[in-house]
């Protein structure tokens, strides 16, 4: 017993002493001894596989409790569904299985947790089973009860748990080889410190969600099925979106939750990366995937070939068909699960995510009784370029003499058949001619569209609600609109369905493009600067402006003070001339000064200068409010934007500014603002 009783001395020194909340004390041996024993509280866990372990993780206190009452309710637990995390998932009481509601996940396993010992490899504790913690907790009991400890037990597993005292009580590892022939096991081996209670292990517990739901936000993602740079699947990062939101809210809408005015934005994750690959493609790809570099080519097929199969007719449709009927099943099942909800409805889309939003929302239509029109396509773009007239098309054609005699019987360039229709793409967008929506020349069969190659074009579904407003990530959407030969968003165009557009991005994002120069292309002017969750700018921001505002005002005044000399040096040195020469130049001060302006470079106009610029009117795509919204980088980030080029594409999920945003817009419409508006 001596190896037995130096590792006990060791543990009592390395091992903390319980809180002063736990349920042993070794301070009140002298009292009755019944009333030193009081029943262990019981916390719900859940297992989740984290990088190939098993991982357990608490419930919240608020769905802790709620499973506690259930179980301790009488009733048969077979048969018993709690809902927690929200109402995301299911737990099967009986079972002890815990079911996603809303997308496809493996079940987790669910325990009632007392007794707890260190894991192997970390800090975190792992729960004994239900079974041998009710063992353990009877031991325990007895060993309180009559002040009579060095308690020893086997587990299932055949190792053995010690309870020395309060707190002193370890878990033995079986040696590895012995036990073979059924020899007893030992207490040798390295040993874990076990603990009774929740409270007396390290391990964060957070408090509920709100239960009133204000607004729903569906998040569609980008290509392929990891969304960060964690390889995370799009549930993993809604999940942080949501978990950030939620600490915004008690930051930022402080007062609106002290007067019970919200309750709490839901974000639900929406995947067609599953669906698109069970198709079959995948095994059609991999039949014509060279070997070489396997892992590359994997990559490429998994995740970056989905732009491709976007710009396919054929699976295009898939995906769009996948993207609406998953958002139309989820908003059906929320509305069943949450039937008190009166809240609207908002989409966000990352990356390829936001263009298949982007195409959906604009071959909605606005009300169910709609025909199938014209109008429904998308008018965005104002002006191909001059469009020739018909003499200039004769005229190109080398067929000049036979013009008079067209306008004379009056065939236009329709009649000839020169306007024919352009060729739109598969992925959505008509390309009407100029000033006009569709040409009228485009004929459908069916719900389809004849482009006139012999493919269809993409039948978008319908959505079952109106969106309130449409979020764009890291959004390459005006980039292929470009591609699809569209040069300008008619500024009256707005979604029919929807009334808000934002284009978020980060200013390293390779992938963003913006929006408002399709708008507005003849006018230059920077996007909307989203303000630090903080408030104010960056420092390091703040800094460049004001070297920039700095090194302007030096060189403004050397140009002053250059011009003012030479003035000087020029002026006629005669007496009568000097007088007159002054009252000229107080006559013309006003003017000089009104004109200094355009003696500067408009690039070298101030950052001041430039926010005191009128407004710009960027369309009603956005309800009139500016549509591109920049996020600032961070002062690491500055040092070389291509390092973070990657990183900045996917940091949306995480960015408080990017949520704040987010909330801000939506609250918004409910007539809820931000505590302190920030600058």
């Amino acid at each position: 017993m001596s190896s037995v009783q130096s590792q006990q001395e060791q543990l009592s020194q390395s091992d903390p002493s319980p809180s002063s909340n736990s349920c042993s004390s070794f301070e009140l041996i002298d009292m009755d001894a019944g009333s030193l024993y009081e029943p262990v509280s019981p916390h719900w866990f859940y297992c989740k596989i984290i990088d190939s372990k098993e991982t357990w993780i608490p419930f919240n206190s608020e769905d802790s409790q709620q499973l506690e009452e259930a179980y301790n309710s009488g009733k048969d637990c077979n048969g018993r569904v709690v809902p927690t995390d929200g109402g995301r998932y299911d737990v099967h009481l009986g079972e002890r299985m815990r079911y996603a509601v809303y997308w496809d996940e493996l079940a987790s396993e669910v325990r009632r947790c007392t007794w707890f010992y260190k894991g192997d490899k970390d800090n975190k504790y792992v729960p004994y089973s239900e079974s041998f913690s009710q063992v353990l907790e009877e031991t325990y009991m007895l060993a309180v009860t009559l002040d009579e400890w060095k308690k020893k037990l086997e587990s299932p597993n055949r190792e053995i748990i010690i309870l020395h005292n309060p707190k002193l009580m370890v878990h033995y590892q079986p040696v590895a080889g012995s036990d073979d022939w059924g020899s007893a096991p030992t207490e040798q081996g390295r040993p874990r410190t076990v603990k009774r209670g929740v409270e007396n292990i390290s391990v964060d517990i957070h408090c509920g969600e709100p239960l009133q739901i204000d607004h729903l936000v569906f998040v569609v993602h980008g290509i392929g099925p990891a969304c960060d740079l964690r390889f995370r699947s799009i549930v993993q990062c809604v999940n942080d979106f949501r978990s950030v939101s939620l600490n915004l809210l008690q930051t930022h809408f402080k007062k609106a939750q002290e007067n019970q005015q919200i309750g709490r934005v839901e974000f639900l994750p929406v995947n067609w990366h599953s669906p698109l690959h069970s198709t079959g493609v995948d095994v059609d790809l991999q039949r014509i995937t060279l070997p070489s570099i396997n892992r590359l080519r994997h990559f490429t097929n998994d995740t970056i070939l989905d732009v491709f199969f976007y710009n396919s007719p054929t699976y295009c449709q898939t995906i769009v068909d996948t993207v609406a009927s998953e958002m139309n099943r989820i908003y059906t099942l929320f509305l069943q699960r949450n039937p008190d909800f009166k809240g609207g409805v908002s989409i966000a889309g990352h990356s390829l995510g936001s263009l298949i939003l982007f195409d959906i929302l604009t071959n909605q239509k606005d009300s169910l009784g709609d025909i199938d029109s014209e109008k429904d396509s998308l008018n965005i773009v104002m002006d191909q370029g001059d469009t020739p007239t018909l003499e200039e098309d004769l005229k190109k054609l080398q067929l000049s003499e036979f013009f008079d005699i067209f306008e004379k019987e009056k065939v236009d360039k329709e009649a000839l058949g020169i306007n024919r229709p352009t060729l739109q793409p598969a992925s959505g967008a008509n390309i009407p001619k100029e000033s006009e929506f569709c040409s009228s020349s485009n004929t459908r069969n069916g719900d389809y569209l004849d482009v006139g190659i012999g493919q269809v074009s993409v039948k978008y579904p319908r959505l079952i609600y109106k969106p309130e407003i449409f979020f764009a990530f890291g959004s390459p959407i005006g980039m292929f609109l470009t591609v699809r030969g569209l040069k300008r968003i008619d500024p009256n165009y707005r979604f029919p369905t929807c009334k808000g557009f934002f284009n978020i991005y980060h200013p390293f994002d390779p992938v963003a493009y913006r929006i408002e120069p399709m708008v507005v292309p003849g006018v230059e002017f920077e996007p909307m600067l989203i303000p630090h969750h903080k408030g104010r700018k960056r420092m390091h921001l703040e800094l460049r402006e004001g070297l920039t505002r700095m090194s302007m005002d030096l060189k403004n005044n050397l140009l002053g003070s250059l011009r003012m000399a030479w003035k000087s040096f020029t002026r006629a040195p005669y007496p009568a001339l000097q007088v007159s020469e002054a009252a000229e130049e107080t006559e013309a001060e006003p003017e000089s000064t009104s004109e200094k302006p355009s003696d500067v470079n408009p690039e070298e106009t101030s950052v001041a200068d430039k926010e005191e610029v009128l407004p710009i009117n960027v369309g009603m795509l956005n309800g009139g409010q500016r549509i591109d919204y920049v996020l600032q980088e961070k002062p690491i980030e500055s040092f070389n934007e291509y390092l973070f080029a990657l990183q900045s594409h996917l940091c949306y999920w995480e960015s408080e500014d990017t949520v704040l945003l987010v909330l801000k817009e939506i609250y918004q419409t409910q007539g809820i603002f931000l505590d302190q508006p920030l600058q």
